[in-house]
């Protein structure tokens, strides 16, 4: 019986070897996020690049509309399980499925589809480490073809625990939380911003997210050179068993590989704060810090 490698990551490797495994769900996520100094708006999805090129048995998910509540006024906040339920299930995603996703850049829509489905109790994903880039690098196959699978039950099962909200993270400051901002140093100064106000939120720690990742084939850093970018940023990953940890971002998507890079080092799986600062920089009834 297959079953996947612990932790959050898959190699090229092991996907070539179980292509054509019946149980397994290959998913394409990639997208676009343009800087923040760029005219709104910022979020896309690459429909064409999924129609024109993938890995083969991959479905495409569009993470602007296909996993948000379309509903909520602040954006790209995760779907309620209704909807979740029919999207997987209508891909053929079902309880049994074995689920391995992937994109093009530093897996972070990926990485936000992977804790989709950890917040809703899916446990059997995991992220192509090294996403498109490695696996085009090195030759493996692609395709134009799109799959079919017969429809599924996937059953929502929400953890709480995962997913953080405003009011979560204001009760929290000044306790021992432990707050990894994934944005760039000029986003967390307040030199840039995607929302109306500049800043950060108050004791939280700037860990740019592309940092923990290979820039030429995008794979994660080694344990001892992701320690290193942690302790550099200030963070004493040795300290961490009694402290909550939280990441946040934009819109809760480029958090995602900060929180699984703190994941491969200590084990410790990180919560999203889903508003990030989408929401955060736009209440102005909210504390900030520059």
């Amino acid at each position: 019986m297959l079953e996947l490698p612990a932790g959050p990551l898959v190699s090229s490797d092991w996907l070539a070897t179980h292509l054509d495994h019946p149980r397994l769900r290959i998913v394409d996520m990639r997208g676009s996020v343009l800087p923040p100094t760029a005219p709104k708006p910022h979020y896309f999805a690459r429909h064409a690049d999924y129609a024109a090129s993938h890995i083969p048995g991959a479905v495409y998910i569009d993470w602007t509309t296909d996993i948000v509540d379309l509903d909520d006024p602040v954006l790209v906040q995760v779907a309620p399980p209704a909807k979740i339920a029919q999207l997987l299930g209508g891909l053929g995603i079902g309880d049994d499925s074995l689920v391995v996703i992937y994109d093009d850049w530093f897996s972070m829509f990926a990485g936000r589809l992977l804790w989709v489905l950890r917040y809703y109790g899916f446990e059997q994903a995991r992220i192509l480490n090294g996403g498109l880039i490695k696996w085009q690098a090195e030759g493996r196959p692609m395709t134009s073809e799109r799959p079919t699978y017969p429809a599924a039950t996937f059953t929502p099962r929400p953890q709480p625990e995962l997913r953080k909200s405003a009011d979560q993270i204001l009760a929290a400051l000044g306790s021992d939380l432990l707050l990894l901002d994934a944005r760039n140093e000029r986003e967390f100064r307040g030199e840039e911003s995607r929302a109306v106000r500049h800043g950060h939120i108050p004791g939280a720690h700037n860990i740019f997210y592309q940092s923990l990742l290979s820039a030429s084939d995008h794979t994660y850093a080694s344990p001892e050179e992701l320690r290193a970018r942690f302790a550099a940023a200030g963070i004493a990953l040795d300290e961490l068993d009694q402290r909550e940890v939280v990441a946040y971002c934009n819109g809760g998507v480029s958090a995602t590989p900060a929180a699984l890079a703190l994941e491969l080092v200590t084990g410790k799986r990180v919560a999203i704060y889903d508003g990030s600062w989408n929401e955060w920089g736009n209440n102005e009834a909210l504390p900030l810090e520059r």
